[in-house]
């Protein structure tokens, strides 16, 4: 509060004038802010100062202390900027996340929390002691992070004076090399991989922005903030990553790729590192790739039995094309894969073209694509088909060459298995067809297509019914009998799922095989909502009704059916 908001007590004579003086001599004197100084001073009560400061910011006033909090949410919005700007998130609906304030018209904070969440921000009043308590409540004890940021901090190190000190464009590389061995960077940088790994996440973002430096995880599919470091630290925490990805820390314009290798508790894990020049720093996202976690069971991926058994009799096929298709993370690669493990066999010869080769599968020969020096998809194919194969796996047709080749791989005598950035599986066949291949290879040539997506698990542990309105069912696509009678849950947020409400996920298919009434169609040259309809007539379950199955499984939640599929 502001000795304006003072003077407006004053003047609508819930204070006096020499309350309010002696509330600011202390203020300057001690410190603190001015509302609670003149509560303890008993110059007004809590209640009566909520009521004065709700109609004042004309926002609604909460008690803390009688609300149901969700702890999930407090994965939105870091501990140290709850504590910078007294703010706790109490509620989230949609895109709108409803944020806790002991001074609502603080804009600078409803920014910077729409920054680092993404959604829109609905500010309540609460009281500043209400809020400190639910922090220090629901944050928990301070984690490894949080100690390894507060020694970065504590450090006097020359080293961050200087990254402090110099703009980026002048740090000298020797400089850079001795920043990096300093023991507050290696030891952030050791517990920032190790964190990520031991939390199941997929992916590390380091980002550097004008007035903010923060690093994120990407877990089960959604990116969490984690930890924002000293902005000083950016070049040498970056630089460090960059060394043990033996990159070029010289090289600052340029994007670059690499890996490290890590062993933690017996266990190895692979990390690929792209960096990526932007106009604040670099730009750091490592992928975890790590072998003991990736399921290569068809049954375990989430196919329901009449879908399993389509793609089964596709890929035992002799030959033929079968594409897979969904967004970048969506498990494709996961799901080919599965595949080739089900039919590598001693009897059979399999290459792959990969961009990057993600994991080293015994008894398969897998080829790195490097586009700089002309080894391309379409060269690879080229090459394959004097390598005597059985079965082909091209990473992505990307092109018409590549389609062109693999068409004609199918079309005499191998299997050949890829994937497509479409949304779902009708649309690939219009994708195949506007990159010039002929209606009549595409029918005589693919024998299925599968599009997937991924969607997070409530987490079993937290798990809790959910009152969900029987329209609101309805408009995802239930019948008005299965809306009254469907049982839906949502994850409260517990430790084991780091408080998300979602641990795990399982894939949503869209299984399409190519019959012969399909063939007909696509020969006649119809449109993909026209061959959607057909295939749909014939039995093929699509995205969304995947994933209305798994909610009637109590697998998901409706809030994950919605984010992750279209309405039919």
């Amino acid at each position: 509060m502001t000795v304006k908001l003072g003077q407006s007590l004053v003047s609508n004579k819930i204070i006096t004038e020499e309350q309010l003086k002696k509330a600011v001599d202390i203020q300057k004197k001690e410190g603190g802010s001015l509302d609670s100084i003149l509560v303890k001073l008993g110059a007004l009560s809590e209640e009566k100062l909520m009521e004065f400061l709700s109609k004042q910011f004309d926002v609604p006033a909460v008690d803390l202390t009688n609300y149901k909090i969700d702890t999930s949410l407090t994965r939105f919005i870091p501990r140290d900027v709850a504590r910078k700007y007294k703010i706790f998130p109490i509620a989230k609906n949609g895109a709108t996340l409803t944020v806790a304030m002991a001074d609502p018209s603080n804009v600078y904070a409803v920014d910077d929390i729409k920054f680092l969440t993404g959604y829109n921000v609905e500010p309540v009043l609460a009281s500043e002691a209400a809020i400190r308590t639910n922090i220090e409540q629901y944050y928990g004890k301070t984690d490894a992070l949080q100690v390894a940021m507060d020694d970065l901090k504590k450090t006097e190190s020359g080293l961050l004076s200087l990254v402090e000190d110099e703009t980026e464009e002048k740090l000298d590389v020797d400089e850079l090399m001795q920043a990096v061995e300093e023991v507050p960077i290696v030891k952030l940088v050791n517990l920032i991989l190790s964190e990520a790994i031991m939390k199941g996440a997929s992916d590390i973002h380091v980002e550097p922005y004008e007035k903010n430096f923060r690093v994120r995880y990407r877990m089960d599919g959604v990116l969490y903030d984690v930890m924002q470091p000293p902005l000083k630290v950016k070049a040498a925490l970056s630089s460090r990553i960059k060394i043990m990805a033996e990159l070029d820390i010289a090289e600052r314009r340029l994007p670059q790729d690499g890996r490290i290798k890590l062993r933690i508790k017996d266990k190895e894990v692979d990390l690929r590192v792209s960096t990526l020049p932007t106009i604040f720093g670099e730009k750091i996202v490592m992928r975890i790739l790590d072998k003991s976690s990736l399921v290569l069971d068809l049954t375990k991926l989430g196919f329901e039995p009449k879908q399993i058994n389509a793609f089964n009799e596709a890929i035992y096929s002799p030959y033929g094309m079968v594409l897979v298709t969904g967004p970048t993370g969506s498990g494709k690669t996961t799901t080919l894969y599965s595949a080739l493990s089900t039919i590598n066999t001693i009897g059979v010869n399999i290459i792959t073209a990969e961009d990057p080769v993600e994991y080293n599968l015994m008894g398969i020969n897998q080829v790195q694509v490097k586009e700089e020096i002309g080894l391309t998809f379409a060269s690879a194919l080229r090459s394959f088909l004097r390598q005597d194969p059985d079965i082909i796996m091209v990473g992505e047709i990307r092109d018409f060459e590549t389609a062109e080749i693999a068409v004609k791989a199918a079309l005499t005598g191998h299997l050949v298995l890829s994937t497509l950035h479409t949304n779902d599986a009708p649309s690939t066949i219009s994708r195949l067809l506007n990159m010039g291949i002929e209606p009549f290879l595409v029918s005589a040539s693919v024998l299925l297509i599968l599009a997937q997506r991924l969607c997070r698990k409530v987490c079993q542990k937290c798990k809790e019914k959910e009152n969900i309105p029987v329209p609101a069912l309805m408009n995802i696509g239930f019948t008005e009998d299965e809306a009254k009678m469907i049982e839906c849950f949502r994850g409260k947020g517990c430790p084991a799922c780091n408080n998300t409400g979602y641990k795990g996920r399982v894939a949503l298919y869209e299984v399409m095989p190519i019959k012969d009434e399909l063939k007909e169609l696509i020969l006649e040259g119809v449109s993909a909502g026209e061959v959607k309809k057909a295939a749909v007539r014939f039995g093929m379950k699509t995205l969304r009704m995947s994933g209305l199955t798994k909610l009637k499984e109590g697998i998901t939640s409706v809030e994950e059916v919605i984010r992750v599929t279209f309405g039919d």
